[in-house]
């Protein structure tokens, strides 16, 4: 199967899994059931792509190895760990006090985009299993490389966040512990370098490049629009200036040494 083929089947599964999903959130009154759809997915779209692509059969399993363990432990972490034992994320909870009445048919529409999107991030795996070289070969091993140090990196910084949260002494306070103390988003951070991991495998397949589409997506989502900006808001309003400062002093996505609080040294020098 050509990989537009590839992407059309992925694109009308994604929609009747999301179409199905809207109707779910509207009975659990949990939106955020939307990005275990999406992660799932992107998860079988990866399987559904190495089980159909006429390339090297070695790397058609790297690819869908790859993409697989990353969506499903993904969706596995956000159903558990986010719509069965907690509130509805608050990006969902303010566009339901955002639009009201309105709410569903933008929800709709939303889910609905998130179906397109697996489609279009789904590029990386068709790509890949359309590559007919002998594999696996060095760009394979070296996409694999970089995706195992983001499904780590993202696994632990999951896991701490977890347990930080976890701690009843904890609440209410900001987790800048481990990873969080280098990065604001840490595990978004890992999890868009697995998308280079993948882009890396499928780069010299014919129309290779085109897989560098996908962690260009991502990073755009991430600094601009699904991701970071709606967090931090509602970070910002459940915890207020310890956030603030926390921003200050902690790298937004790319991992870093913290650095001073121009605030607080502001404060010191002029109670001298």
């Amino acid at each position: 199967m050509n990989p537009l083929m590839q992407m059309l089947w992925i694109l009308a599964g994604a929609a009747v899994l999301m179409l199905v999903l809207w109707f779910v959130q509207r009975r659990l009154k949990d939106a955020g059931i939307v990005d275990v759809g999406w992660a799932a997915g992107l998860g079988a779209a990866a399987v559904f792509c190495a089980l159909t692509g006429p390339g090297d059969p070695a790397r058609r399993i790297i690819i869908g190895a790859m993409g697989a363990i990353w969506g499903f432990r993904l969706a596995s972490h956000l159903l558990f760990d986010r719509v069965l034992s907690g509130p509805e994320d608050g990006r969902y909870q303010m566009m339901r006090e955002r639009f009201g009445d309105r709410v569903q048919p933008i929800f709709l529409a939303f889910f609905l985009g998130q179906g397109l999107l697996v489609a279009l991030l789904a590029a990386p795996f068709a790509l890949a299993s359309q590559d007919a070289r002998s594999g696996p070969a060095i760009l394979d091993f070296v996409g694999l490389g970089v995706w195992a140090a983001g499904w780590i990196g993202e696994t632990i910084a999951d896991r701490q966040l977890k347990r930080f949260k976890r701690n009843p002494e904890n609440k209410g306070k900001v987790c800048d512990v481990g990873l969080w103390r280098y990065s604001r988003h840490p595990n978004y951070f890992f999890e868009w370098t697995m998308w280079l991991g993948y882009a890396t495998v499928a780069t010299l397949a014919p129309w290779g490049w085109l897989a560098w589409t996908a962690p260009a997506l991502m990073l755009l989502f991430i600094l601009k629009l699904t991701g970071i900006p709606p967090t931090e808001a509602r970070a910002i309003r459940s915890r207020g200036e310890a956030y603030r400062r926390y921003q200050r002093t902690t790298s937004a996505f790319f991992p870093w040494f913290p650095k001073d609080d121009p605030q607080s040294t502001s404060t010191e020098e002029n109670s001298r």
